[in-house]
């Protein structure tokens, strides 16, 4: 049974988009020349609820997993119906399974470029699925801001180097942020989230160091639970999935 009925979604979808809005609201004006891109989570939810999502006006979709990537961007009701949605690999991807994510239509980022080595990977890779010469495999480089060791990135303290290598030697890629899982469960209302400052001032450095402007280098951070609150300390990319599809069984529900 679905954990959310179709019906739901695009009223789940317009409850995000107008807090997404009003925390973009309360930003301060430094940070007022972007607009907060929303990503839908639809891990472990049915292709049914993506399309519905899709014709409620959502074009951006998160998954964390290579198989259900896979399976949903090849599924040919999606294919047929969802012309225009952009696919966001956002979970750990391993060396092996580059050619599977990178074949998968209507790619639009991968958010986890966790080292050197991926980014390589997947700079020699691309050329074999890109639609023209010309078009470059977006990326974004993942930080374990909390430096927990269950959770993917690179150390805050390699940051730098990871982006300056894709930059000057990933010629097929293109650097368009940094992104942060962060620390589970943190309450916001006990002050700014540390591993949000942490991205934030890791992305001052980066800019800082290789001379990159500020504006264009994006911030992936703030999921369902702390969006808003992201939002506030200027992500750019939120990542939203059971505030629009409803509860997310655990293993064993």
């Amino acid at each position: 049974m679905l954990t959310r009925k179709m019906a739901d979604i695009a009223l789940g979808l317009r409850a995000v988009r107008d807090k997404l809005a009003a925390a973009s609201a309360r930003r301060g004006p430094e940070l007022a020349h972007f607009e907060p891109r929303l990503v839908a989570v639809s891990k472990t939810k049915p292709a049914a609820l993506v399309i519905e999502a899709y014709e409620a006006g959502q074009r951006h979709f998160g998954e964390n997993y290579v198989n259900e990537l896979l399976e949903k961007g090849h599924n040919p009701d999606i294919l047929s119906k969802c012309k225009d949605i952009r696919w966001h690999f956002i979970g750990h991807l391993q060396s092996n399974k580059i050619n599977k994510v990178l074949a998968v239509p209507n790619l639009y980022i991968v958010e986890t470029v966790h080292s050197k080595k991926l980014a390589t990977g997947l700079d020699n890779a691309w050329p074999k699925f890109r639609k023209t010469d010309e078009s470059l495999l977006k990326v974004m480089v993942q930080i374990n801001t909390s430096g927990e060791e269950e959770k993917n990135g690179c150390e805050s303290s390699e940051a730098s180097n990871l982006v300056k290598h894709v930059i000057d030697n990933c010629k097929n890629l293109e650097f368009t942020g940094i992104m942060t899982i962060g620390k589970y469960g943190y309450d916001p209302s006990t002050g700014p989230n540390p591993d949000f400052l942490s991205l934030r001032d890791l992305h001052n450095k980066i800019c800082e160091e290789l001379s990159l402007d500020r504006k264009t280098v994006e911030l992936s951070m703030g999921m369902s639970s702390d969006y808003e609150h992201a939002i506030e300390l200027g992500s750019t990319n939120v990542r939203v999935g059971s505030s629009i599809f409803g509860h997310r069984p655990k293993k064993g529900e």
